[in-house]
């Protein structure tokens, strides 16, 4: 997996095999490389400076492509304690530091915690299988986490289509990628 824009473009963010312990049941589907690019693309013009949430880091990729490119800072929230290991070795190699906040915890739990997180965006790719996506949305959307003019990604499978608005997210719009799919969601809360 390679960082595809920005200051650190080309250099190598490690291999699957990298972040999946011995033994480990968790299972890891790092986002590949061509949603990240979409991911960057539907995003142009809102990285720069932003405060980035990456929940469900995994391998960080998305966080450290979203430092890459200009980000002001990035928490990643991770609950698998050797890939946080991993991402805040990468935000040291990278030169990230200072810039990055790599935190071990439930993505639920986190959100509940910091309810008050103002984030520009947030970007959660919670495992396939389960219903974390529609759980962890419903959250953000009671939260105060994102900014007025904030963004929420979600990755999902493209079996599951997320077509609902919540009471201050509105889906924005739907992209399809092989067999995942990305819901773009933007502030609509009243003022």
């Amino acid at each position: 997996m390679r960082i595809s824009g920005g200051s650190a473009k080309g250099r190598k963010v490690g291999s699957r095999k990298a972040f999946v312990a011995k033994g480990d049941s968790d299972e890891l589907r790092p986002t590949a490389s061509k949603v990240r690019q979409a991911i960057f693309n539907i995003l142009a013009g809102k990285i720069e400076g932003s405060r980035f949430l990456d929940l469900y880091a995994g391998t960080g990729a998305v966080g450290i492509e979203a430092l890459s490119r200009g980000a002001g800072h990035v928490v990643f929230v991770e609950n698998n304690p050797a890939r946080v290991g991993i991402i805040e070795t990468l935000v040291e190699k990278f030169g990230f530091i200072g810039r990055a906040s790599v935190v071990k915890a439930q993505a639920e739990s986190f959100l509940r915690k910091n309810a008050e997180g103002s984030f520009d965006i947030i970007f959660l790719d919670p495992p396939y299988a389960t219903d974390e996506v529609a759980h962890s949305l419903q959250v953000i959307d009671e939260s105060l986490l994102f900014r007025k003019e904030g963004t929420v990604i979600a990755e999902h499978s493209s079996k599951k289509i997320l077509t609902y608005s919540l009471k201050t997210l509105r889906l924005k719009k739907n992209y399809r990628y092989g067999d995942t799919a990305l819901a773009l969601y933007d502030y609509s809360r009243p003022e």
